[in-house]
């Protein structure tokens, strides 16, 4: 069957991310909480694409720590209730055309639970049935080549005020029971878990299984990563510490 494309030019490249709620703290040492969808994960690493004038961002690069809480489709209401919210006052220039507001409670109007977390001070978000306890590791600015973009007619249209892409080191990941492989205490069964999707700024789920994966043949342990190994050496660093201070 031939088929002829179209050269377009569509204003975002949101083809289908995950939404995930970033917890961290902010100045005052109140926690901030934010929707974000350009996350991706290869190994115990995350990379996670901000707006470099946003709360999250700014207070991620600050104290080197942030929660990773991913959202089922039971919590859609909730990232809703969040989304045109920001944790910076006042609003950035750019997200105020966009007609976002600052809110200091992001947990309360959310109506979400903070927990404690185990190795990173911003809490978890107890509803979240996935939550990933995480410490930055790098910051890479984008757009940052020598370009001049005002030299473009319609370059005063972008609202955007920068982007910074952190690269982020996994140290602890939190699931709900109801999502593992039965009889397998570190898998978790993707028929189970349902992630909400953005897709152009749409939140959408997940639905069957679309055809055998020949991937999914090969076992999950041999993509095992160094950095769980060195979590547990920390963990075991802090039970060591917790234990003697008790002495």
């Amino acid at each position: 069957m031939s088929m002829t494309h179209l050269s377009i030019e569509p204003a975002i490249l949101y083809l289908g991310t995950p939404v995930v709620l970033i917890s961290s703290i902010n100045e005052d040492g109140s926690p901030n909480l934010a929707p974000m969808s350009s996350a991706f994960w290869l190994g115990w690493r995350g990379m996670l694409g901000f707006e470099a004038v946003s709360k999250t961002p700014n207070n991620i690069v600050r104290t080197g720590e942030c929660v990773l809480n991913l959202p089922s489709m039971d919590q859609v209401d909730a990232i809703n209730r969040l989304s045109r919210l920001t944790g910076s006052n006042p609003v950035p220039a750019g997200k105020a055309l966009r007609g976002y507001r600052y809110h200091a409670d992001k947990f309360g109007i959310a109506g979400l639970t903070p927990v404690a977390s185990e190795t990173v001070a911003p809490p978890r978000v107890l509803e979240c049935p996935i939550q990933l306890e995480a410490e930055l590791v790098r910051v890479n600015p984008m757009m940052t080549d020598e370009y001049d973009y005002t030299q473009h007619e319609r370059s005063a249209e972008c609202t955007l005020e920068g982007i910074v892409a952190l690269e982020v080191r996994i140290k602890r990941v939190h699931v709900v029971p109801a999502l593992m492989v039965k009889g397998q205490p570190n898998r978790i069964d993707p028929d189970r878990w349902k992630p909400i999707i953005m897709s152009f700024c749409r939140y959408y789920g997940l639905g069957s299984e679309l055809a055998v994966s020949k991937l999914a043949q090969i076992p999950e342990e041999q993509y095992r990563s160094p950095d769980i190994d060195r979590a547990n050496v920390e963990r075991l660093c802090i039970a060591n510490r917790d234990r003697a201070a008790a002495d």
